[in-house]
């Protein structure tokens, strides 16, 4: 289902689940690259994975982006509390394990990586995307993996849609880009 029309990378506040059919299959290969257990990704893949997303701006103007991720089938959800500032900071998730991030709004021009970059509307081109650094806390995870995404508006199929754009490297250099198409359910 298409966001609403006055919907934009300004405020992304709403509810989401992620539409397999249109979404990179590779998704799984992905988590299997992060070190998921195989369980935990077949529950995920037959699962629906919804996201409560609250974007809001602190006292100071800072932007923060809280998403609660629930998954069917009996995976715990995850909470996600980003500010988009630029600064790492380590979490531990309970489907990831330990991980460092940091997040920000960055113009698509600033962005060093084509795929990042491609395909936005010209109104998130206009408010710049919000980007998503994260990588594996190697020395307590085991692993190594990073995740630098790129979320915002696309055109898909004619409706107006909320996706991110993953760049994926895994611990043998493995590099796959896919994007993640989510379907609006409606406001939080």
């Amino acid at each position: 289902m298409s966001v609403p029309p006055d919907f934009s990378i300004l405020d992304i506040t709403g509810k989401f689940i992620m539409n397999k059919t249109l979404s990179d299959p590779r998704t799984d290969t992905i988590l299997q690259l992060q070190g998921v257990g195989w369980f935990k990704r077949k529950v995920i893949a037959v699962g629906t994975v919804t996201l409560f997303i609250k974007h809001y701006k602190d006292d100071v103007g800072v932007e923060h982006i809280d998403i609660d991720q629930t998954i069917t089938g009996g995976i715990p959800g995850t909470r996600e509390e980003r500010t988009l500032w630029w600064k790492e900071r380590e979490s531990e998730d309970s489907i990831f394990g330990a991980v460092i991030g940091k997040s920000r709004r960055v113009k698509v021009d600033e962005l060093d990586i084509p795929f990042l970059q491609e395909n936005w509307t010209e109104d998130t081109r206009d408010a710049g995307v919000v980007q998503s650094y994260v990588e594996s806390n190697t020395p307590k995870s085991g692993t190594t993996w990073i995740a630098n995404q790129t979320w915002g508006m696309e055109e898909i199929n004619g409706e107006r849609r909320y996706v991110r754009h993953v760049k994926f490297t895994g611990p043998k250099g493995e590099d796959i880009e896919a994007r993640l198409i989510y379907d609006y359910i409606g406001p939080l």
